[in-house]
């Protein structure tokens, strides 16, 4: 049995400091395809909160796509920015999709932890390998030397010890997946 992580992170959601009732935040992590995006369109929208999707921010703050930005400033280039980036977010009853990297930002994923419900969506290998397709034009910063397994396999232990819960989606559809986190994220407003 998966003991309670939240407690243990000293995650802050439903109250307040004056103990009123605050808006949640929910942060979504997992490898690129794993559907960051989509589920957390969906998922905004079942509890009402807002979406954000961090690679557009990114991509608007620098007028570049995002595998521009790794080509122009490299993969520690876009890392920093990525990190500095997602440390800076301020955000309130909002579902963020952050890139697949940002579990290397230790500063971004302090203050998502400290600031969001962290949720790990974990994608069997087969399956972010045939949603991916081509890792470079995906924009997928892959270390020189590292094949997509083994950044999967690097990031899926980041993403472990980031987040306060897990969503296994292996055999379940989108809408599964939003339920289940619609489950989640109800179990931590309590």
């Amino acid at each position: 049995m998966e003991e309670d992580r939240s407690r243990k992170s000293g995650l802050k959601v439903g109250t307040s400091e004056s103990g009123k009732d605050s808006l949640m935040n929910i942060c979504l992590i997992g490898m690129p395809s794993s559907g960051k995006s989509v589920l957390g369109v969906l998922l905004a929208k079942k509890l009402g909160m807002s979406f954000l999707d961090m690679d557009l921010v990114i991509q608007e703050k620098t007028g570049q796509l995002l595998r521009e930005i790794i080509a122009e400033r490299g993969r520690e280039g876009f890392l920093l920015l990525e990190e500095e980036v997602g440390a800076a977010l301020s955000m309130n009853n909002t579902v963020l999709a952050p890139g697949g990297s940002i579990c290397y930002g230790k500063r971004a994923m302090e203050h998502l932890r400290e600031n969001s419900l962290v949720i790990f969506l974990d994608v069997p290998f087969s399956e972010v390998e045939k949603r991916i397709g081509d890792p470079v034009k995906r924009g997928v910063a892959i270390p020189d030397g590292f094949t997509l397994k083994d950044l999967y396999n690097e990031r899926k232990a980041l993403y472990l010890q980031c987040a306060h819960e897990i969503l296994n989606e292996e055999g379940l559809n989108p809408e599964e997946c939003v339920e289940a986190l619609v489950r989640i994220a109800e179990k931590h407003k309590q």
